[in-house]
């Protein structure tokens, strides 16, 4: 497999620079990828780069992950508008350990292949180099002009910020720069890849290289991903899509996917799976000929599901929709885990019920107006449950005078009552 080439169909190359494909095919090449350890998991903004690294090492060569912790301290000052918070070692030993677990499941770290993967950590290098041997040995060989002159810089100090930009971010590019030295001499890294507003920082690294032991280094960056309509890839009502399920559960993972719009589906495809040139080019066929189906969101769903968390987790998010969006029955439901149940439900209105008055069993026509106002009369229920229009945990009553009971409870907790077609409520047992 040809590394750029497999990028350039993938529309994932954005600029390289000249001799990095010659460089690709003299040899088993080593790059590196910078990710910032600002949280203890990565969200779907992070994946761009991740699958850079996993082609990279499908292609034969050898892939670094560069965790960002003596960076990650400083903050980069490519598209911000003010300074980061700084965090401890603690913090950021806690999010590398994270972060790699989560790598784990797109790159081969344990093989013995000569190009598994590494993870390594630039505070490791950077916290006992003494800050007058760094800028003797290393602020020396860039001047101030050259980095005034990369766009991360200027567009800051442009800026109608008030703010401006502190010396700490100033000397993020000489940090980021040292990182590449560092890995070209010790780990024979000669590639560093990132998104197109890391090209600033990389080059100034490959220059560094360049200039202190005249060496030749080399980058490729690709598009920042962005959403058809204009909005921001990966952001949604409630913040980040994480890729950790304790801040995005696969079932909400799952939708983000399901629902992009067509045109965003079409590219994301290509850059999120690893399903090839020919296969894609027939779903999009199909797609185009009956876009109702969605052929493209489900199948961009799946792989990106089942690579991030598990087979299991998408058959589970996939019968979870049937639930809320076809007709499942309350086998389905009573087989949900509390985790997607709350998911798939989140947002839907919620009452809490004395778990006491479900042990003797209460008549639903009171339970759902008298303890929680689903209906607004007695009335209501009585002509609603006539028309079978009334389901409790997915069955229709026939009766608004049947019992529920604590053998109705869901998890041992809840109860899903369903008025007409597409509202329902969540009742929650305390």
């Amino acid at each position: 497999m040809n590394f750029i080439e497999e990028l350039e169909w993938r529309e994932m190359v954005h600029t390289v620079m000249p001799g990095t494909a010659e460089q690709l095919k003299k040899e088993m090449t080593t790059a590196y990828v910078g990710i910032d350890p600002t949280a203890d998991s990565l969200h779907i903004g992070h994946l761009v780069s991740v699958m850079m690294l996993r082609h990279f090492q499908r292609a034969g060569h050898k892939p670094i992950a560069l965790v960002g912790g003596a960076t990650g301290m400083i903050g980069d000052p490519s598209m911000k508008s003010a300074e980061r918070n700084l965090l401890d070692e603690e913090t950021l030993r806690h999010n590398q350990a994270c972060i790699k677990a989560q790598l784990a499941k797109f790159l081969d770290f344990e093989s013995d292949a000569p190009n598994a993967a590494e993870l390594v950590n630039n505070y490791d290098w950077m916290k006992d180099y003494p800050f007058l041997n760094f800028i003797r040995d290393i602020g020396k060989h860039l001047t101030v002009n050259y980095m005034m002159a990369k766009d991360s810089v200027k567009k800051r100090l442009s800026s109608d910020s008030t703010v401006g930009m502190s010396f700490t971010e100033f000397s993020y590019q000489l940090l980021q720069g040292y990182d590449f030295l560092h890995l070209y001499q010790t780990k024979n890294c000669k590639l560093q890849m990132g998104g197109s507003d890391q090209w600033g920082n990389i080059t100034t690294g490959a220059e560094l290289i360049r200039r202190k032991i005249g060496g030749e280094a080399f980058a490729l960056v690709c598009p920042l991903i962005t959403k058809a309509d204009g909005g921001k890839f990966g952001k949604t009502e409630s913040g980040n899509v994480w890729l950790d399920r304790r801040y995005t559960s696969p079932y909400k993972f799952y939708q983000f996917w399901l629902n992009v719009s067509d045109e965003d589906a079409e590219k994301y495809i290509k850059i999120f799976t690893e399903i090839n040139r020919e296969e894609i080019s027939a779903l999009v066929s199909e797609h185009q000929r009956a876009p109702h189906l969605r052929v493209l969101q489900k199948r961009l769903a799946e792989e990106v599901t089942v690579m991030v968390h598990s087979r299991e987790d998408y058959e589970a998010a996939v019968e979870a929709s049937n639930i809320l969006f076809g007709n499942a029955t309350s086998e389905a439901l009573k087989k949900l885990d509390e985790e997607t149940l709350l998911s798939v439900f989140d947002g839907v209105p919620q009452f809490v019920i004395s778990r006491e008055k479900l042990h003797e069993g209460v008549k639903a026509i009171e339970l759902f107006t008298d303890s929680a106002s689903i209906f607004v009369s007695k009335g209501e229920m009585r002509k609603m449950t006539k028309n079978g229009a009334v389901s409790v945990n997915k069955e229709k009553i026939g009766n608004q005078d049947r019992l529920i009971s604590t053998a109705d409870l869901l998890n041992n907790k809840y109860i899903l009552v369903q008025k007409g077609k597409k509202n329902y409520f969540l009742l929650i047992a305390e």
